[in-house]
């Protein structure tokens, strides 16, 4: 199978390390084709930073630590299809250094541990694909790794194929507030998961086809919510695409991590269209039969689209009226607005 290949009005980079271009009293720094978009992380000093990224395909892995607070990411067209993020390895890969393998948060393109953080306008993908690498079991290859409360991402594209987001907090008593708008974001396998409270307005979730001869090829959320959150994955006024044949894929299933058994996996997905891709009669599996998906908290209301439609009730939890007004942006974000 091919690398997928990414739209940029440049062309690839070949090694990366050329000190970024700063700007406006060194409050903004400018990465353009040649240059490393880690070297302009690494270079920020104080909070408020703003990095533009101008077109071009930076192949490397970025990190950007909890004291970069209030760092602002920005493509320079605004067409997240012109600056694209992208590195290849997966969960399994196995470190140059021999000490192991990088496992699932260690695969991650992006990472980011800052809290205030702000991306838009960026392509952020994990191109990494199994049929390249048919030794390789740990196959979870994850686009952006994200903790810290209040990260926003708007515009942004997010593409990989198992484990494409990762939505997580700092630690596990933290409730990291993520806002995610007129995102696209692909994958196959639990490609949105993760414990932090998140919402999802506006985005356009593609699930990719799998050359596999089992269902379902896959599922596009997996919370895995702490017990003491009241808010997990709130996706509104969204749609639901598919490549795959119809009913192929899952809503969600529950992650009930072994390191956090008291997880109470939370989604409620609103107003949105789900394609026909989506199983309408079953679109929820269990994880692991110890955790069924029916004691977890998921909830639907006012979905549209053949995906979404009621044919067996109790396998579509509804939320009711009253119950919808507690899901809402404002709940789950509280005195943030982003």
């Amino acid at each position: 199978m091919r690398r997928r290949a990414f739209l940029a009005t440049a062309g690839a980079l070949g090694a990366l390390g050329a000190t970024p271009a700063f700007a406006g009293g060194r409050r903004v720094l400018h990465v353009r084709p040649g240059d490393s978009v880690q070297a302009a992380v690494d270079a920020v000093t104080g909070a408020g930073r703003t990095i533009v990224v101008h077109p071009g395909t930076y192949r490397e892995v970025v990190n950007i630590p909890a004291d970069k607070a209030g760092l602002t990411l920005l493509g320079a067209t605004r067409d997240p299809r012109d600056a694209v993020i992208v590195f290849d390895r997966a969960g399994g890969t196995r470190k140059p250094d021999g000490s192991g393998t990088y496992g699932t948060a260690g695969s991650a393109t992006f990472t980011s541990a800052a809290p205030g953080l702000t991306v838009h306008g960026l392509t952020l993908a994990n191109d990494w694909l199994r049929a390249d690498h048919p030794d390789i079991t740990g196959t979870q290859a994850v686009a952006a790794y994200v903790t810290g409360d209040r990260s926003s991402f708007t515009h942004v594209r997010l593409l990989a194929h198992q484990d494409t987001l990762f939505a997580d907090t700092t630690d596990l008593t933290a409730f990291d507030r993520q806002y995610y708008r007129d995102c696209y974001i692909e994958g196959d396998v639990d490609f949105i998961f993760g414990r932090a409270t998140a919402v999802f307005e506006r985005c356009h979730f593609h699930t990719l086809d799998r050359d596999v001869a089992f269902k379902p090829e896959g599922m596009v959320f997996a919370p895995s919510t702490a017990r003491a959150n009241p808010h997990g994955f709130l996706a509104l006024r969204g749609r639901v695409t598919s490549g795959a044949q119809d009913g192929a894929y899952k809503i969600a299933r529950p992650w009930v991590p072994s390191y956090e058994t008291t997880a109470w996996p939370s989604l409620v997905v609103r107003e949105t269209e789900l394609g026909p891709g989506i199983d309408a009669v079953a679109p929820y599996v269990n994880m692991r039969e110890a955790y069924p998906w029916q004691s977890m908290r998921f909830r639907e209301y006012r979905n549209t689209g053949p995906g979404a439609e009621i044919t067996v009730p109790e396998n579509r939890p509804q939320l009711t009226d009253t119950e919808a007004a507690s899901h809402t942006r404002a709940a789950y974000l509280g005195d943030w607005c982003p």
